[in-house]
């Protein structure tokens, strides 16, 4: 939600626009509600009206909130409550779920008339100790009055301690059902419709002070009625009008990384050879055979699956350490695959802290080549 407005001091666009994005070709998702049947557990409701300095004309409800076949709907109506002359509702997961980086999306369909302003937004998590806009926010989608037109804006205290924002829009049918979306990593915030990119903005290295989007940040859903942006005249012919939310989903990237088997820093007792499968592969390791590859970085702590293309005649076993061996990360077993040439892949999952390390694969029980090893975090 749009804060303050009379405050906006435009950025520097050179400073803001990203100079380089990072794709991201998976995603895994971590965390959703569908609202199949009930709103989730992880979402708490503000009530109060004046929208928290925006000048809104709703007071806020839970019993605004609904499910209606299978998508939550937040419904305004006309309706004298509080001192306000509508009521609306305003949904968030802070002190229940935060996110930092990933893809963050809802499915939505939107009312559209004269005073209308739904939004789908972040706030940081550090809010209560450091204030707006020091927390730093998110506006994934917001929408205004009777337009076909949809903006995603981000707002700060730039290096100088001055509120500042940086904002782009499209064109869309509000009234039809949209995936609206931004993907966030440590250099960009970028925001789709459907898939599509319309507005980025540069991050990276908390450039004039956006180092707020490194930290976490929480979720908001709400559909005020009149405010700071829309104004304040209001169809009320529109009323009561909804707000439909089909669901939310958060997805981090999958970080992986193929490390070729020939691609060692150093080895003892291993030869490389041509592969069937292309390029080459390590052979002729014997039992207490070892490879190392070095400065391999991990970027956060936790579960990782490892993969192995191995082949063998007989069978064996292989191990893989951190550090010459200091951080052991256990054994698994190469089954004989009929040929030296026959190739398979097994894995195991180990667990990794955060950081660069000089990994190890060590053969307890040579007979086998192997091609690479994949880290995929989990």
């Amino acid at each position: 939600m749009k804060r303050l407005l009379s405050l906006v001091r435009p950025a520097i666009a050179g400073l803001l626009m990203a100079t380089a994005s990072l794709a991201h070709a998976q995603w895994q998702l971590i965390w959703s509600d569908e609202f199949n049947g009930s709103i989730g557990p992880n979402w708490v409701f503000e009530t109060g009206a004046g929208g928290w300095g925006n000048n809104e004309l709703q007071y806020y409800r839970r019993e605004n909130a609904t499910i209606e076949n299978g998508a939550l709907v937040i419904t305004a109506r006309r309706e004298n409550f509080g001192g306000a002359s509508y009521t609306s509702a305003r949904m968030k997961t802070q002190g229940l779920k935060t996110f930092r980086f990933g893809r963050i999306e809802a499915r939505m369909k939107l009312p559209s008339f004269m005073g209308a302003w739904p939004a789908f937004w972040m706030l940081g998590a550090n809010l209560p100790q450091v204030g707006w806009p020091a927390s730093g926010e998110i506006d994934i989608m917001e929408h205004v009055n009777a337009e076909n037109r949809v903006y995603g804006t981000v707002h700060w205290q730039d290096a100088n301690n001055q509120y500042a924002s940086y904002g782009g829009n499209t064109a869309a049918t509000v009234t039809d059902w949209h995936v609206y979306a931004v993907e966030w990593d440590t250099s960009a915030i970028r925001w789709y419709v459907d898939g599509t990119k319309y507005h980025e903005v540069n991050i990276a290295n908390g450039v004039n002070g956006t180092d707020e989007f490194q930290k976490d940040f929480f979720l908001l859903l709400n559909f005020a009625v009149g405010g700071n942006w829309p104004g304040f005249n209001v169809d009320n012919a529109a009323l009561p009008a909804k707000m439909y939310v089909d669901y939310v989903r958060v997805y981090a990237p999958v970080w992986a990384r193929l490390i070729e088997a020939e691609s060692f820093s150093a080895q003892a007792g291993v030869q490389t050879e041509p592969c069937s499968e292309g390029g080459l592969n390590v052979g002729w390791i014997d039992t207490n055979d070892w490879m190392a590859y070095n400065n391999i970085s991990f970027p956060t702590s936790g579960n990782y699956r490892v993969e192995y293309r191995v082949a063998s005649l007989n069978g064996g076993t292989l191990s893989l350490d951190l550090n010459a061996g200091t951080i052991q990360l256990g054994q698994l077993g190469v089954p004989a695959t009929g040929g030296w040439q026959n190739w398979t892949t097994i894995s195991h999952t180990v667990n990794i802290n955060a950081g660069t390390y000089n990994v190890g694969v060590f053969a307890p029980k040579g007979g086998w080549n192997l091609n690479w090893i994949k880290f995929t975090r989990l």
